[in-house]
């Protein structure tokens, strides 16, 4: 099970990255997508929507189940992977890459300080 170093982590098996433009990067964990099987569906909040860390903003739908995707972190949604809308399986291919799920501008960079890191997600998960 794949886990970088470079990524935080959440106890609902998301991750999130501080991108270089200073928004936050999420999408769900190499765990989580073994763990849900083959996802068909992604419904993802929309740019300017504003997401509270730890509530439900979107939604994976699987061959197996319908599992909620929760915020990381406060803010507003700069951006979505319109890519994942049309071909869902770049969930399962590439859930750190090509699968990532949306970008949020942060209300506050240092709550990513809060979130797990690699070795505690990883920890979690064994």
């Amino acid at each position: 099970m794949s886990v970088p170093d470079d990524l935080k982590y959440t106890a609902e098996h998301e991750w999130a990255q501080l991108t270089d433009g200073g928004t936050v990067r999420v999408g769900i964990t190499d765990h989580a997508q073994s763990q849900l099987g083959d996802i068909v569906f992604v419904s993802l909040p929309q740019p300017g929507d504003k997401i509270e860390a730890g509530s439900p903003c979107g939604e994976l739908e699987s061959t197996k189940s319908v599992s909620e995707i929760y915020a990381p972190i406060s803010g507003e949604v700069a951006a979505v992977n319109s890519a994942i809308e049309t071909a869902p399986e770049l969930v399962n291919a590439e859930p750190y890459g090509g699968g990532w799920m949306f970008e949020v501008r942060p209300d506050d960079t240092a709550a990513l300080d809060e979130l797990l890191s690699a070795s505690e997600y990883a920890a979690g998960i064994e």
